[in-house]
């Protein structure tokens, strides 16, 4: 009879092996940045696609001679330059398992600080760091409460609308501050066109561009769908989970500052009333692109298809002098048909 090494029948630890099952189960999450998120991903990007060649027909056929016209395709980009940029900080955040209601409210204080005499007279490029470091505090601030706080989302990022609200308002004694003459560089970035499109379009094209890199083909993005997908198997996995989500929420500030420089070039102002119900108009942009509200699965592309459709349905009901009451009431039953049917496909898969 043959004598049996103990050591080459010992089992594994039990701390040996759980993270490297808890890596295994956060490399490919659900609808994440692997192979799979691609496959499982093009399905409602072509859905989207199609519903905005439907409202396209629509727009041809109610209003042909104000739709399919050059300066209404620039109006329908300038329109979704500022939501767009917010709506990419917001994709994160929620793909991170979060929710960040104050991002209206946050660029309307980065315009309001960045437009005070006080910082217009150390000129344009000072007023632009001052609104992308006033929207990234506020961020990172949301992101301190919610991770070290351990406040949830929904509450804290609430109170940050509340309280970033009424900071605009105070400190702008709720009036409108215009940029002055002397900081005309911010008023260029709306004005100027390259190719017929003005700057800020290319702004929000960059941002997108940045954002789907980061998501898809770094490992912050991929952190990202492991922390939304299942925090607890990503802290298993060596993910400082608490410090990833405050870095998504300055993510999503930093988006609301650059935000701010858009409203401010569009408007020439910085107010209080900025970005009023912004966050709704993001948040729900980010659903119809596929994003799950539980977290783990969306991608930037179809954030940004879903924010095509809203601002070409608001365009369509402007050149048909329809009521806007309609057009709320339009939006409000998109989002509980993509919400619906992203119950129905998560069913389906299950």
């Amino acid at each position: 009879m043959t004598e049996v090494n103990p050591q080459q029948v010992s089992a594994p630890k039990a701390d040996e092996t759980a993270p490297a099952k808890a890596h295994a189960a956060t490399a490919q999450p659900s609808g994440g940045g692997g192979l799979r998120l691609g496959r499982i991903g093009e399905i409602p990007h072509i859905g989207l696609v199609v519903a905005l060649v439907i409202l396209a027909v629509v727009g041809i056929v109610t209003v042909p001679d104000a739709f399919a016209t050059s300066s209404n395709m620039v109006s329908i980009l300038a329109l979704a330059a500022t939501i767009g940029v917010i709506t990419v900080g917001a994709t994160f955040v929620i793909i991170g398992g979060g929710i960040d209601l104050s991002v209206g409210a946050v660029m309307a204080l980065a315009s309001v600080w960045a437009t005070t005499l006080a910082t217009q007279a150390y000129g344009p490029w000072v007023m632009m760091i001052c609104a992308v470091l006033v929207g990234t505090g506020a961020g990172l601030l949301n992101g301190f409460l919610i991770s070290y706080g351990r406040m949830v989302p929904f509450i804290a990022t609430l109170a940050m609308l509340v309280a970033a609200r009424g900071l605009a308002q105070r400190m702008s004694d709720r009036k409108t501050q215009l940029v002055g003459p002397d900081n005309q560089l911010i008023v260029d970035i709306s004005t100027t066109r390259v190719f017929g499109l003005p700057l800020l379009v290319y702004i929000f094209a960059v941002v997108v561009i940045i954002g789907w890199l980061i998501l898809n083909r770094t490992t912050f993005g991929r952190r990202t769908y492991a922390v939304g997908g299942n925090p607890e198997a990503a802290r298993l996995a060596g993910i400082n989970v608490r410090r990833h989500t405050m870095l998504l929420y300055a993510l999503s500030g930093f988006c609301c500052g650059i935000a701010a420089i858009i409203i401010m070039a569009r408007t020439t102002t910085g107010s209080s009333t900025h970005g009023d119900l912004y966050e709704l108009d993001a948040i729900a942009a980010v659903i119809i692109g596929g994003t799950l509200l539980t977290g783990g699965r969306g991608t930037i592309v179809g954030a940004i298809l879903g924010l095509l459709i809203f601002t070409v349905i608001t365009n369509l009901f402007i050149l048909n002098g329809l009521n806007t009451s309609d057009q709320l009431i339009a939006k409000g039953l998109i989002i509980v048909a993509a919400v619906l049917l992203q119950r129905r496909s998560l069913n389906a898969s299950t």
